[in-house]
């Protein structure tokens, strides 16, 4: 009884079709589930990915003509011929850059180092040009587009009539200058004046008595001092009282700029309280830094404090130079492989040109001393007994 009990109850053993069956049926029944975790971290890996884009779209910009102009064309291009002299500015370039039928000039002027292009770039730059999207120390207008690149100050002319569109205007910009300056000319950049309330636009760089009187007409430029390689550095600040000028210049040595800050503070009546035009200045080591249009002293000091002065001592850095230490071994030993060849062919020409003379006298003066041969001439002692 017990084990037919067990018979009916029980249901017989199941083969290896029938477990294949029911984890086939168990999967479909969870396979949404398998589903709803699988999907959203592939979605997510996928937005992950970066997206790489060109800055510019590829255009196929060549230059077609380049012809050198003198210093006093640049008035044509807007500029100042008297101030880029100052910026080390001695002739010009006009390049013409050509894109199937549209064409753009491009004017390159070569100032001294890169600091001179810079200072030229803020030179000319104004409040209502925009920074070109992308590329670094590249300002524009409707007019034109201002660029620095290494000691190169750059023009880019946008034609009124037929311009090339913003993608191959930004491809031009790129093929000429590229998107940025190199590390070394970025390095040896003057310090940006403070961006706290400046006003975009209105940050100068002035190496010359010419820039400082066109920028700032109603002040005594002639006190700063540029004939002892005084560096000058400006801005447009808003404050409670208005808008205030913010001016750093920098000194060779302290002993400069305490000379110079004395007489500035004589004839400009600094740290007076006159009104809306009062003048106020203070000075660190070999900055001196003075607030035009001040207001008062409280709002000066305020803009002044925005300077951090440092001092320290640092040991000479070692020089880098962008060639290896094994290629500047090779330019060594080709150097004196030259001066050893240039050395042994001095001497033969002048081994020559003795024969040759001797030789020459010999022939048109035989009783000269000098075209007489050794054998010829005899020695006397004239000794006596």
């Amino acid at each position: 009884m017990c084990s037919a009990w067990l018979q009916t109850k029980l249901p017989p053993p199941p083969g290896r079709i029938d477990i294949v069956n029911s984890m086939v049926s168990k999967f479909a029944k969870r396979a949404w589930l398998v589903v709803v975790l699988t999907i959203p971290p592939s979605a997510f890996s996928a937005q992950d990915k970066p997206v790489v884009m060109p800055l510019v779209p590829a255009a196929d910009w060549r230059q077609v003509d380049s012809h050198a102009l003198p210093l006093s064309t640049v008035s044509q291009y807007g500029g100042d011929p008297t101030v880029e002299k100052e910026y080390g500015v001695k002739a010009l370039e006009l390049r013409t850059y050509q894109l199937g039928k549209k064409q753009t000039e491009v004017v390159v002027e070569p100032a001294t180092d890169a600091t001179a292009a810079y200072g030229l770039l803020t030179f000319y730059e104004t409040p209502v040009m925009t920074p070109e999207n992308g590329i670094q120390l590249a300002v524009r207008d409707a007019r034109e587009t201002l660029m620095a690149r290494g000691g190169n100050f750059i023009r880019f002319l946008r034609s009124s009539d037929s311009p090339p569109s913003e993608s191959n205007y930004q491809a031009l910009l790129v093929f000429v200058g590229g998107s940025k300056p190199s590390e070394s000319a970025i390095k040896s950049l003057p310090t940006p004046m403070p961006s706290k309330g400046l006003i975009p636009g209105t940050e100068k760089y002035l190496l010359g008595l010419e820039a400082a009187k066109r920028v700032l007409p109603s002040f005594r430029t002639d006190l700063i001092g540029f004939e002892q390689a005084a560096e000058m550095q400006l801005g447009q600040y808003k404050t409670a009282k208005g808008t205030s000028t913010l001016i750093s210049i920098s000194y060779p040595t302290p002993q400069m700029a305490r000379v110079r800050f004395g007489a500035l503070k004589n004839f400009l009546n600094l740290n007076q309280d006159q009104g809306g035009a009062s003048a106020y200045g203070v000075r660190h080591g070999s900055y001196v830094f003075l607030v035009l249009n001040g207001g008062n002293q409280e709002t000066a000091s305020g803009l002044m404090d925005l300077f951090q002065v440092t001092q320290g001592v640092s040991w000479d850095q070692k020089y880098t130079s962008e060639r290896t230490f094994t290629v500047q071994l090779v330019h060594m030993i080709l150097a004196i492989f030259l001066l050893t060849a240039f050395l042994i062919a001095a001497c033969v020409v002048v081994g020559v040109l003795f024969f040759l003379s001797r030789r020459f006298a010999a022939r048109f003066f035989p009783n000269s001393q000098w075209g007489r041969t050794d054998d010829d001439q005899l020695i006397r002692l004239n000794l006596k007994t």
